[in-house]
């Protein structure tokens, strides 16, 4: 009999029809009721799952029977219970370093809108008010020559600092759980504490992957340590920052800006950072270009195949069970 996999979000067309070709597919609809019902009712008998963006946990993987591996398109994997996985003895695989400069793409565009005011600008400008040569409250900050601050140096992160040491001649810093000498030799940056960090940087980026230590890391404290002039660009996690923190130093004009893609709720339906003149928001889309889903999608499918075909995926989250 065919083995079965539970399609959990949209996927690329090309490739759920390599799926459907190979296996025996189910996919959840959200407009045929209850996601997390379709869910523990699919997986009683299903070999694998596919998909994005879901909350997978003992609450709707309980009934699972046989489930090999939960094949992610994403690289985060904060979604999914991992030490439930682990206890069931199911992989899970994720698609790193193919969105990487992508995201960064997304990074430096945030940092640079957010720098020279371009969404209120673009507003300001449409609504005809440029009547005149523009005055001090258009003006924005310059970013060649200035000091960027990365948190979280990994592939990613480092991406975002090679945009701005050769495209811009920036100064790096950068603070990790341990120094990355390998990534940041080439790029003359510098790690240092993230308290000294935030006082010397004019450009702060998060990059960090969530976790226990991660979880709340930039608060009131954090903020009050930036310069008047710094602009913070969030495109790790929302539950990073302390959201109602951000607010306030945006509001009372402690920081220049703020250029974000991520939230502490997702989809963001109402904030008080839609008020803000001085804040870029974006829905969540440091990987979504045509291209790199494509490739995510290509990456996951190849990871999924290789589990049920009986080898260890490339790429695999909890690789204990290979």
């Amino acid at each position: 009999m065919n083995k079965k996999v539970v399609v959990f979000s949209q996927l690329d067309r090309d490739i759920l029809q390599r799926l459907q070709q190979q296996y025996q597919v189910v996919i959840i609809n959200p407009k045929q009721g209850d996601v997390n019902e379709q869910i523990r009712d699919q997986v009683k008998d299903a070999d694998a799952m596919i998909g994005a963006g879901r909350l997978l946990n003992a609450d709707n993987l309980a009934t699972a029977q046989q489930l090999k591996i939960i094949s992610s398109v994403s690289v985060g994997y904060d979604n999914y219970d991992l030490a439930y996985l682990n206890q069931q003895k199911i992989w899970l695989s994720n698609t790193p370093h193919v969105l990487t400069e992508t995201t960064a793409d997304l990074a430096f565009s945030l940092l640079m809108s957010a720098a020279r005011k371009v969404p209120a600008l673009d507003q300001w400008t449409k609504q005809g008010n440029w009547q005149r040569t523009v005055g001090t409250a258009q003006f924005g900050q310059d970013i060649f020559g200035k000091t960027l601050g990365i948190i979280g140096l990994g592939n990613i992160g480092a991406a975002i600092a090679r945009r701005g040491f050769y495209g811009f001649n920036m100064n790096i810093l950068y603070h990790n759980r341990r120094e990355k000498l390998e990534l940041a030799q080439p790029l003359n940056a510098r790690y240092c504490a993230l308290n000294e960090l935030l006082k010397q940087s004019d450009f702060v980026v998060v990059a960090v992957d969530l976790n226990a230590e991660s979880q709340a890391l930039i608060g009131q404290h954090e903020f009050d340590q930036m310069q008047p002039h710094a602009v913070f660009v969030n495109i790790a996690r929302g539950s990073v920052v302390d959201e109602q923190a951000m607010i306030d130093t945006l509001k009372a004009g402690k920081i220049f800006a703020a250029g974000l893609d991520v939230y502490a709720k997702e989809p963001l339906q109402a904030s008080e950072l839609f008020a803000l003149e001085n804040v870029v928001t974006m829905p969540h889309v440091g990987s979504a270009t045509a291209e790199t889903r494509k490739k995510m999608a290509e990456l996951a499918y190849r990871n999924l195949v290789e589990a049920l075909e009986g080898r260890t995926p490339p790429y695999l989250v909890n690789p204990a069970f290979s």
